[in-house]
């Protein structure tokens, strides 16, 4: 009887490995999961409650899942990214690679999956490579989504070619549905010229999308159309926010996936997830003796 993958989850977020898995057609025996914030554990329980929560990767003994098949994880970009601190590895939050790596020393998989950004410094992707001792496949999600999402794949799976799929943010909209409209807020910040020059007036008018169009990179904060990495789209004359199920079609996941929380909430959540397409993708090429 096929057993199915170990699978070791580092800041697993809410389980996009577990739904690019399932994608891939792999069975999972054990999928162990490493996450601290309470809002995207509980989307994860509430899809997957077999998977097994354990806290903080900080105070973790990875030994314990020795001969584990797959470790997975995207440890935090915050300081790492073109807007981050500039702190690089040695920053509070991206130096958590560092547990990652551990992770890898100590358990010792057959597979490893790794995703960052790909705005950090050549000087930091070139460090992380040394240690991973591989080369980063650069993929942007744009080829399995709606959205523009570049990030750098550390593996030691080997990956084949794609075909683009040429989506776009009206291919993923919903239809006859209530969207909250920001026509009033675009009008101030972006058409009155009240804000002329200011960060906000151009925060906002960059957060503007027709459905013809891809989305820009969804942040933590896309739901706040004045944030860096706000979304509003254009339909008709008004202007509008995506609602909570185009937010998660935008990472290619399932539709309702994140209705455990209110959707501003989720869109943080889904913000600092994967896009799952892409992971699938990646996945999909552990070999099928291994895969069972």
């Amino acid at each position: 009887m096929d057993r199915g993958l170990k699978v070791l989850s580092l800041f697993d977020g809410i389980s996009c490995g577990m739904v690019a898995l399932e994608r891939a057609g792999i069975k999972v025996e054990r999928y162990i999961a490493y996450e601290i914030d309470k809002n995207a554990i509980m989307v994860s329980q509430d899809n997957y409650p077999n998977i097994e929560h354990c806290g903080d990767v900080t105070t973790a003994d990875f030994t314990q899942y020795k001969g584990f098949d797959l470790v997975i994880g995207g440890s935090p970009c915050q300081d790492l990214c073109g807007m981050g601190s500039g702190e690089g590895l040695s920053g509070e939050k991206s130096r958590l690679f560092y547990e990652y790596l551990r992770a890898l020393k100590e358990v010792k998989p057959k597979y490893f999956l790794l995703e960052n950004n790909k705005s950090m410094s050549e000087q930091n992707k070139d460090k992380i490579s040394s240690m991973l001792n591989c080369e980063p496949i650069l993929i942007n999600s744009a080829d399995f989504s709606a959205q523009t999402r570049k990030r750098y794949y550390w593996t030691n799976i080997q990956v084949g070619e794609f075909t683009s799929k040429n989506i776009v943010l009206a291919d993923i909209m919903q239809i006859n549905v209530k969207r909250e409209d920001v026509t009033e807020k675009i009008y101030k910040y972006v058409e009155s010229g009240m804000y002329k020059g200011r960060k906000i007036e151009k925060t906002t008018k960059n957060s503007i999308r027709l459905p013809e169009q891809q989305s820009r990179t969804i942040g933590t904060f896309a739901y706040d159309i004045s944030s860096n990495t706000g979304i509003s789209l254009k339909i008709g004359e008004k202007y509008f926010k995506p609602t909570q199920v185009e937010f998660e079609r935008l990472q290619t996941l399932p539709d309702g996936y994140t209705s455990a929380l209110p959707i501003k909430k989720a869109v943080f959540a889904i913000g600092n997830s994967w896009t799952v397409d892409v992971i699938a993708h990646i996945l999909s090429f552990i070999p099928k003796e291994d895969a069972k």
